[in-house]
Parts: structure tokens; C-alpha cells; sequence
């Protein structure tokens, strides 16, 4: 008599739990090393380089302006490369809509150096060195637009070149850091997985005999 779909459903689900009782207890580490790995590679093979080049700009202070002013002015111009006023000022150059061009730069300012740092990233190397000193000309002419009443104006520092190399991870680093990562996950699930019945240990309390006495304490025994 041929099984019903319900009961062949719980005979694969009890085979292979079976199957799984009987692997040794740490398979989930080269398991999540292998499958990360592979995500690595998939990852370094698949994705398209990403390019990256920087152009910098410094904050001078004018006249009498006191030079610390040139500091503060630094920061204020960096958190303004990413508006939408700089942005569609620099888009002509860039070559790109302030939608994409938003995605596409970064800035970075130092508390110790009145230095600005425009990044632009791109799959193209040309166009991330256009992207790049797009939005340095933009954020210097927006200050010089000012710079009567602050006392303080921008100028290029460096222009961006074009990279020669992508940014993106290798192939084979992206295998190192897949296997990297696979491993600490593997670890975790060996941390926080419950212990098999089997190697739990635990000692007998002492308890009245018969005769009313006590187990002695050597005893007490381990249960596997």
C-alpha cells in the first residue's frame, strides 16, 4: 500500500533530522565558510568596479579675519558640497542629474585643518575625476559669492586625477572577506546553538535511602 503524500512528508522530515543528529556538532563552521566563500566571489566577479578620485580644497581667512575663522568656515563649506544649490550648480560639469550626482560624492573635513576633501565615485574612473572637481568649483564659487561678508574664501588645493585602479574589492579579496565573515558567523552559531542531551552533565543531589541515610558524595555520578 502506497504511503500518502502527508506520511512520505514526515519520513523525509525524520530522515533528515536523523541525518543531522549524526553530524559532528561543529559543521555549521565549515558550512558558513564555505557559503561565504562563495558569496565573495560571486561578489568581486559579478559587481562592477567602482572607481573613486578626490579633489581638496583649503578655507583662507582674508584681511583682518581672524585665522581660526578659517576652521570653522572649512566645516560649514563641507556639509554645504552635498546641497542641492552646489549640486545643481555642479551638474553641467559633472555631467550628471543632482539626483544621481547625490549618490555619487562625499566630503570629508578635518577638526585640526581648514581642508575640504570632495570625493566622487563612479563605474566610469574619467567621469568620478569629473564628478570630483565639479563639486570643488561649485563650493568655491558659492564662497567667493560671500567671501566680502565672511572674510574667508576657498581655493583649490588639488585637482582630482583620474585612478587608475577601482576601489571595488579583487576576486580574491572578495573570497577573503566572504570566508572572513562566513567564519565569524559560523562561530557565532556554535556559541549560541543549544548543546546536544547527550553531553550534558549533571550530578545526582544526595537523597534519603531506605534506610533513611544519605548518598555519599562520592557517589554521585554523571548522566550522559
Amino acid at each position: 500500500m502506497t504511503d500518502s503524500p502527508e506520511q512520505q512528508r514526515h519520513v523525509v522530515v525524520r530522515r533528515l533530522r536523523t541525518a543531522l543528529t549524526r553530524l559532528p556538532h561543529w559543521w555549521p563552521l565549515p558550512v558558513s565558510v564555505l557559503i561565504g566563500t562563495a558569496s565573495g566571489l560571486s561578489y568581486g566577479a559579478l559587481a562592477a568596479p567602482q572607481y573613486e578620485a578626490t579633489s581638496y580644497a583649503m578655507a583662507v581667512a582674508e584681511g583682518e579675519t581672524d585665522p581660526s575663522a578659517a576652521l570653522g568656515y572649512a566645516q560649514s563649506y563641507g556639509r554645504l558640497t552635498t546641497s542641492d544649490a552646489t549640486l545643481s550648480y555642479a551638474q553641467g560639469a559633472a555631467g550628471e542629474p543632482v539626483r544621481e550626482l547625490r549618490s555619487h560624492v562625499t566630503s570629508e573635513t578635518s577638526p585640526d585643518s581648514p581642508m575640504i576633501a570632495v570625493t566622487g565615485t563612479s563605474e566610469d574612473r574619467h567621469k568620478a575625476a569629473d564628478i570630483a572637481n565639479a563639486v570643488i568649483e561649485a563650493v568655491i564659487v558659492s564662497s567667493g559669492h560671500v567671501s566680502k561678508d565672511t572674510g574667508v574664501k576657498l581655493i583649490k588645493f588639488t585637482h582630482a586625477m583620474t585612478p587608475d585602479q577601482p576601489v571595488s574589492p579583487s576576486v580574491p579579496l572578495g573570497a577573503a572577506v566572504g570566508a572572513a565573515a562566513g567564519g565569524l558567523l559560523g562561530g557565532l552559531v556554535l556559541l549560541v546553538r543549544p548543546r546536544r542531551e547527550g553531553w550534558s552533565v549533571s550530578a545526582q543531589l544526595p537523597g534519603p535511602t531506605a534506610e533513611g541515610g544519605n548518598v555519599a558524595q562520592d557517589e554521585r555520578e554523571l548522566v550522559r
